[in-house]
């Protein structure tokens, strides 16, 4: 047989997200992308269900995106942003002030969704000590929650079940409450809403701000629930003085059904996190964006300077494709593609509820979680290879196996996802049942 050299060097030498460089995981090398399609190196095709982590909404390679890249890096593709300014980085932060809920009016741009969420918390907590408040310094959220891998992200992902517990004796300790279980207000308790009402009464002189996924949960557990704990969590931060954060990485850019989730509940947040999809998964580029209270409450110290600024901030490469890819959506059709994948998701995925192994089929805008009732064997070598059989790309983890597809998904292609889905589950069931 014969050895491929990039996948044998790559065994040996690099180490791929949340994996193992002694006990590697099955890696497949991709040679080029064209719509929801990955080509690989041994000529298969295969369908991709997973957008590159929830941020090629477009599809690969599409030809604005490609040309936007193709003009700007003929001007320059990067400078510095620290006392100088450019064409793409003011079009971007117009057209993210635009298309964001007014009290947003200020855009700090950053390299990564993690480094978006470490801006907010020091916003957050620079806020809070310009006013004289020091003691205000953590953070209140809820159990179930992801919201990146540097250091002041992983301090407000779940502590038990999130992928960062052997930190936890360096990491601040900040306060979590129960994830809401509702997911419509038509089924909304005050129950859902207890402990987190209890928590911020109780701590609101330390807390700084609460951050959230608005509706959806991501990587802590792929869960969705109910606008109404949004109303309720925005209400008893404006009663206790507290400022809200929402960490959109995930939800922004119409994935939920809204071009972002905090409009399903008719709230506005003091501070917004936004990142993958914004450059339609080109590159890589995040913004934090804040309303005027925020500054203006970080210069009540006569400074006014925010402590932060990444190498890379407001890539004018990354800012011409983001602006692009904005209008490219704005233009789309997309609700009504968001829509259509969510129904066929609905169809398509609801007869597995009767699989034995199913816990819960939960689906919400182009979002599709098939849950099992245990986690996955860690004995799993044989499935990454066997998804790839199917014609696909999906990639399942502890309990969970769901796809985030682009929007641009034909329904033949997004019917091949779900049916693979089920050759998958049928497959466990020979092995567990």
């Amino acid at each position: 047989m014969e050895i491929n050299d990039n996948l044998f060097f790559d065994a040996k030498h690099i180490w791929h997200p949340y994996s193992s460089v002694t006990n590697p995981s099955c890696i497949h090398e991709v040679v080029s992308a064209h719509g929801v399609r990955l080509t690989l190196k041994d000529g298969r095709e295969i369908i991709d269900g997973m957008s590159s982590w929830w941020s090629t909404i477009h599809g690969y390679n599409h030809p604005r995106l490609n040309q936007a890249a193709k003009q700007q890096i003929d001007q320059m593709s990067h400078v510095m942003f620290g006392g100088l300014t450019h064409q793409p980085a003011v079009d971007l932060a117009r057209k993210l002030v635009d298309m964001t809920i007014e009290p947003l009016q200020y855009v700090f741009f950053s390299d990564s969704g993690s480094i978006s969420v470490e801006v907010a918390i020091k916003m957050a907590i620079q806020y809070w000590f310009a006013q004289g408040q020091t003691n205000k310094q953590r953070l209140l959220t809820i159990r179930n929650g992801y919201h990146g891998d540097t250091f002041g992200a992983m301090a407000v992902c779940d502590p038990v079940n999130g992928m960062h517990n052997m930190f936890e004796q360096v990491l601040p300790k900040h306060l979590f409450a129960s994830a809401p279980i509702c997911t419509h207000d038509d089924d909304w308790q005050d129950s859902d809403i207890a402990e987190f009402r209890q928590l911020i009464k109780q701590h609101h002189h330390e807390v700084a701000a609460v951050i959230l996924e608005p509706l959806v949960q991501g990587a802590g557990g792929m869960r969705f629930y109910c606008p109404e704990y949004l109303r309720q969590v925005r209400q008893l931060c404006d009663q206790y003085d507290v400022l809200l954060i929402l960490d959109e990485i995930a939800t922004g850019f119409g994935r939920t059904g809204s071009l972002f989730a905090y409009e399903q509940a008719d709230i506005s947040p003091d501070i917004l996190c936004i990142g993958k999809a914004l450059t339609g998964g080109y590159m890589t580029l995040a913004a934090t964006l804040c309303t005027e209270k925020i500054t203006q409450g970080i210069g009540a110290d006569g400074s006014g300077v925010l402590m932060h600024g990444p190498t890379f901030m407001a890539n004018p490469l990354a800012c011409r494709v983001a602006c692009e890819s904005i209008d490219l959506l704005l233009e789309s059709n997309w609700q009504q593609q968001v829509k259509g994948i969510e129904q066929q998701l609905i169809t398509e995925l609801k007869p597995y509820q009767n699989n034995e192994l199913v816990n819960n089929i939960r689906v919400k805008g182009a979002i599709g979680v098939v849950e099992l009732h245990a986690p996955l064997d860690k004995q799993m070598d044989w499935l990454p290879a066997y998804i790839i059989d199917q014609g696909v790309w999906i990639r399942p983890f502890r309990n969970l196996i769901y796809i985030m597809p682009p929007y641009i998904i034909e329904t033949d292609d997004l019917t091949t996802l779900t049916s693979a889905i089920g050759q998958v589950l049928q497959k466990l069931n020979l092995k567990y049942v």
